[in-house]
């Protein structure tokens, strides 16, 4: 079937792209790196180019800042490969939700030249696989006036929105190489505490989305002996493949895609890979869909687990920047917090340490100046930390602050206690 496929020499392939192209670039563990290279190789030919993606894995040469006559990084999500170059003012950053990023190039507001992508090869009836990356990325593929293929034998083959038929890719290069492989980090005391604290929220029968990290990780160690567990989120990682084994997670009481798992992308090792190829209960579906909030709330006790950098008096959430400094992306928050707070018996959760690694409170009176705020204290319900939960639903500013100050770290609370009285009077 690889005769379905125009294979091609690398140089070859993105010989196609010319200055003033927008470049779609496949995300997370699919990041085309051969594809990429062969792109900077030819930084020479080419000017003002500019880059399109979500999070991405791995080195990223076109960030270099000897090429920036070549390249315009304009990113969507700002991931660990990046952070610095952006801070550098190399590159831009579009603020927008991860659900609407497919709008961007549906509506052409942000019209695709080329899309960069890693595909499984075809099948017997010809369709290639995007693996474990559905989420923007079927959309750029849609939208774009020509797709370029790294075809990878090791690209699972997954169930849901990420079959492409091989007419649509007009190049391609063969390459043999690992997915990339995210390892979990260690799981700290701190992360157990909070872990504990959401799992506690955690009802038998609710529907879970949550992410990569330490404390995901260490809620779903917590969770071992829940019951009709179901996973709608927008990525997921190694940590629920033991609670499917255990028969914790298995969908029943979802509404949408009940008995699925369901997720726009994957991140993790080899094993998540495995767990996910030609696995008829996970489904991969687009980032409109998984995030989409009438998806969301249609689940019942949808429970959302997500973090933040910081969390003010007030019950402002700020997850994407450390004051000015772009760190991370909007990414799918808001769509999963206001989603879960309209589901019948949703809890949407933010949980954070109380401090950072240099010992300052992650409870702050205000947030740092040029923080931007990713969920609003509108749309808040629960704060955990590892001294506990505050539920702010329904709370007026007063109560708010009691309620956060309660959860800081002791060290930092009379100075929280403080700043709230001369903002709000007797807490």
């Amino acid at each position: 079937m690889a005769s379905l496929l125009t294979i091609v020499p690398a140089e070859q392939a993105v010989s196609v792209i010319q200055s003033g192209n927008r470049v779609f670039v496949h995300s997370v563990a699919q990041t085309p790196h051969a594809l990429i290279n062969a792109m900077v190789a030819q930084a020479d030919r080419l000017r003002d180019v500019e880059i399109c993606h979500i999070h991405t894995e791995g080195p990223l040469p076109y960030l270099d800042a000897n090429l920036q006559q070549s390249f315009k990084p304009n990113s969507f999500f700002i991931g660990a490969n990046m952070r610095k170059q952006l801070a550098q003012g190399i590159g831009d950053y579009v603020p927008v939700f991860l659900s609407e990023v497919p709008l961007l190039f549906s509506r052409r507001i942000l019209p695709v030249d080329v899309a960069l992508i890693q595909v499984s090869p075809p099948d017997q009836h010809g369709y290639c696989s995007l693996g474990p990356s559905v989420d923007v990325s079927l959309s750029a593929i849609r939208a774009a006036k020509y797709v370029i293929a790294q075809v990878n034998p090791r690209v699972p083959r997954t169930h849901g929105d990420g079959m492409i038929p091989a007419s649509m890719i007009h190049a391609a290069i063969e390459v043999d190489e690992p997915i990339y492989e995210v390892h979990p980090g260690t799981i700290d005391q701190t992360d157990h505490k909070i872990g504990r604290h959401v799992a506690s929220l955690v009802e038998d029968g609710a529907t879970l989305q949550l992410g990569i990290g330490g404390i995901p990780n260490a809620t779903l160690a917590e969770l071992i002996y829940h019951k009709g567990l179901g996973i709608h989120t927008e990525m997921f990682s190694d940590g629920v493949i033991d609670l499917v084994e255990r028969g914790v997670i298995t969908g029943e009481h979802k509404a949408v895609l009940p008995h699925r798992i369901v997720s726009s992308f994957v991140m993790g090792t080899q094993r998540v890979y495995d767990f996910i190829n030609d696995n008829p209960a996970v489904v991969m579906k687009q980032a409109n869909y998984t995030n989409d909030t009438v998806n969301i709330r249609r689940n019942p006790k949808m429970t959302a687990i997500n973090s933040a950098i910081e969390v003010d008096l007030t019950g402002q959430v700020c997850a994407d920047t450390i004051g000015t400094m772009q760190y991370s992306g909007v990414g799918g928050q808001m769509d999963f917090v206001r989603g879960a707070s309209l589901s019948e018996g949703g809890k949407p959760i933010i949980a954070l340490p109380s401090v950072t690694s240099k010992g300052l409170s992650k409870i702050v009176p205000f947030l740092k100046e040029g923080a931007g705020v990713t969920t609003t204290r509108a749309h808040v319900h629960y704060i955990v930390t590892e001294y506990g939960i505050a539920n702010l639903y329904g709370q007026n500013l007063r109560q708010r602050a009691r309620a956060l100050i309660q959860i800081a770290h002791p060290d930092h609370r009379e100075e929280l206690e403080r700043q709230a009285y001369a903002r709000f009077g007797s807490v």
